[in-house]
């Protein structure tokens, strides 16, 4: 397993119900920032932010039931990670400020792709614009 990979599993092991409960108050004003990221050399990671944003969001309001507690607990950390101003790169870096973001998004998609692609069927998203590929 790849250390950010670890990171990811070791990151979404501290995400709790309070966790998830706090997330939830944030999550719309947190979408809307997701929008506002000017990362080119990362073009997928709006769009993967959005869509582990949504799945928090479907899994909560009883939406959609069968995603697995580590699948959401890890997207819970990735949308956190992505929110927080400090993170292992400052995202103010020109051209790497956002490679952790899209690494630990990556990650996310890639340990849980089964549980995801499944929700992205369901859910009536275009699973290819959700890449996990760089």
């Amino acid at each position: 397993m790849s250390e950010i990979a670890s990171y990811v599993v070791h990151g979404a092991a501290q995400i709790t119900p309070s966790t998830l409960e706090k997330v939830l108050r944030n999550l719309p004003l947190w979408k809307v920032e997701f929008t506002q990221i000017n990362a080119p050399h990362f073009p997928h990671l709006v769009n993967q932010l959005e869509f582990l944003a949504d799945a928090v969001e479907d899994v909560a309001e009883g939406a959609y039931k069968d995603l697995p507690y580590n699948a959401l607990a890890s997207a819970v950390f990735a949308i956190t990670y992505a929110h927080k101003k400090t993170d292992i790169i400052p995202d103010h870096i020109a051209s790497v400020g956002y490679a952790d973001d899209s690494s630990v998004a990556r990650a996310v998609l890639i340990l849980h792709e089964k549980a995801f692609a499944r929700y992205a069927e369901v859910m009536n998203f275009n699973w290819a614009t959700i890449t996990s590929k760089p």
